[in-house]
């Protein structure tokens, strides 16, 4: 199967600004082929306005994230991998969504991904453990 990131990252976007609201995506600019204004990075990261209105000729791709804007009043031509996104989320409202470093790649090997384990709930007084076992 193909990333789902990019397919997640298209539909938060129209959904936040289908909403009314502004869009923005957050960075891991330690990844190879970020492509931004290194001045506003910070602790490895940066956070962008994907809005309509804060950029020009924007592509939601399914490798690379495109557009050109302005910061600092000076024009800067921004290009990131679509696996350096590490979330999105709408400024007003703080909604959105992180992504898990299995939303970037599918597994080469066709395994299907492992959930972690559940969160421990408190026992009822004689509950026997569950047991679960691995089936292929």
């Amino acid at each position: 199967m193909k990333p789902r990131r990019p397919y997640l990252l298209r539909a938060l976007h129209e959904w936040i600004t289908d909403s009314g609201d502004t869009p923005h995506i957050v960075v891991d600019t330690t990844m190879e082929g970020v492509e931004v204004p290194r001045q506003y990075v910070k602790d490895g990261k940066i956070v962008l306005n994907v809005s309509m209105n804060a950029t020009q000729m924007l592509k939601l791709g399914n490798d690379v994230v495109s557009f050109e804007a302005r910061f600092g009043g000076l024009g800067y031509a921004v290009s990131v991998p679509v696996r350096a996104v590490l979330g999105i989320y709408a400024r007003e409202t703080g909604q959105g969504m992180i992504f898990a470093d299995g939303d970037a790649d599918p597994d080469p090997t066709g395994a299907p991904p492992v959930a972690p384990p559940p969160a421990a709930a408190p026992k009822p007084a004689g509950a026997r453990r569950p047991k679960l076992q691995v089936v292929k």
